[in-house]
């Protein structure tokens, strides 16, 4: 008969680690439900193409309530063409 191991027992108060997964420090890409502040903050050079699609919320104040979709709905802006530019250059190096 085999021998099974011992589970280990963890002491009431002792900090349990948890395996950080693979990729936990990749970017996310940017989608159309996405915070055009949350957007700017981690994607600094997307506030040009922004800018270059006529959508001048990256300054104002609702950036960090209005997400992409509702601002490009807002100001007349074709979504996919605005969302494929912003992961272009969100992408792209500094």
């Amino acid at each position: 008969m085999a021998k099974m191991k011992k589970p280990k027992v963890i002491s009431k108060g002792a900090k349990v680690r948890k395996k950080a997964p693979a990729d936990a420090g990749a970017k996310a890409p940017i989608t159309a439900d996405m915070k055009i502040g949350e957007a700017v903050g981690r994607y600094p050079q997307i506030a040009r193409v922004f800018l270059q699609h006529g959508l001048f919320c990256v300054g104002c104040g609702a950036a960090a309530f209005e997400s992409i979709e509702q601002g490009a709905m807002a100001h007349g802006i074709a979504l996919g063409p605005l969302l494929a530019d912003l992961n272009k250059a969100a992408k792209a190096k500094q």
